[in-house]
């Protein structure tokens, strides 16, 4: 018998080199099916799919209000992605005109995006209202990295968590190994500079493991360096140089709201079959 197979249309994008798959869906697609999470995995798979860090599901609900549903490439859902909502508001604004606004429902709430401009054919410049940084407390297993007493950590949220710990040179660090101690939070190594306004910053994702850079960790990344004061408290935006490029992270020193401005570029589009 001849199995029926569907086939779905994605567009590839990365932010800074995070790159994730977006899919439209209709507003009778139920983005808790299980199966979501299969094809995540399926699709996200580097030697056998198509690769990505993500799949993201993008839902037209008006003109200027979209949805976002993230799988990680484990099958895990994930809350928030700083560069996975530039991605897909870029998939979803297509040729449209610089400065326009969209609001994005994610499962972290509300957020406000606005493109930019377009730097070229493939890429626009967006900038998240990534709303506010708040405390959580120390991750499950945490004392397994043996941090020492003295060196800084910040354990944040941006609707996602993060633990963000200050050391001398981030290229010296065994990332993959302290990730795996703690997979079920982000974890951001970050080292002052080179500028005095700059940080550098790597990371090791929840669901992804090691990817270019994350959006998100920037914006907790930013935070935390100006709370320690590894920048001057005069900067008004923090740049956070990271593996895969460059984003620019405003933070609200009374409020701890967060701005990122980063770049989403547009990869290719793909049809994959189930």
């Amino acid at each position: 018998m001849r199995r029926h197979t569907t086939e779905h249309r994605l567009s590839k994008h990365h932010g800074l080199g995070n790159d994730f798959l977006v899919l439209e869906i209709g507003s009778s697609d139920d983005v808790s099916a299980p199966e979501w999470a299969d094809r995540a995995r399926a699709w996200c798979d580097r030697r056998t799919g198509v690769g990505a860090d993500g799949l993201l599901l993008l839902e037209r609900k008006r003109d200027d209000r979209l949805g976002m549903t993230l799988y990680n490439a484990d099958g895990s859902r994930a809350e928030m992605s700083g560069n996975g909502i530039r991605c897909l508001v870029q998939a979803a604004h297509q040729e449209g005109p610089d400065d326009v606004e969209y609001l994005v429902d994610t499962d972290a709430g509300e957020r406000r995006v606005r493109v930019v401009r377009r730097v070229d054919f493939d890429t626009h410049l967006l900038s998240v209202d990534m709303g506010s940084v708040s405390d959580l407390e120390q991750p499950r297993n945490w004392d397994a990295l043996q941090c020492h007493p003295d060196r800084p950590v910040r354990h944040s949220s941006l609707g996602n968590p993060h633990s963000v710990v200050g050391v001398d040179d981030v290229h010296a660090v065994d990332l993959p190994a302290l990730g795996a101690l703690v997979p079920h939070v982000n974890l951001e190594i970050v080292e002052p500079g080179p500028e005095p306004h700059a940080i550098t910053m790597r990371v090791h994702e929840r669901g992804a493991g090691i990817t270019m850079a994350c959006g998100t960790g920037a914006c907790a990344a930013a935070e935390a360096a100006v709370a320690w004061g590894l920048v001057p408290a005069t900067t008004p935006e923090v740049l956070v140089h990271m593996d895969g490029g460059d984003a620019r992270v405003v933070v609200d020193r009374e409020t701890r709201g967060i701005t990122l401005i980063a770049e989403a570029t547009f990869v290719a589009t793909i049809t994959v079959a189930t």
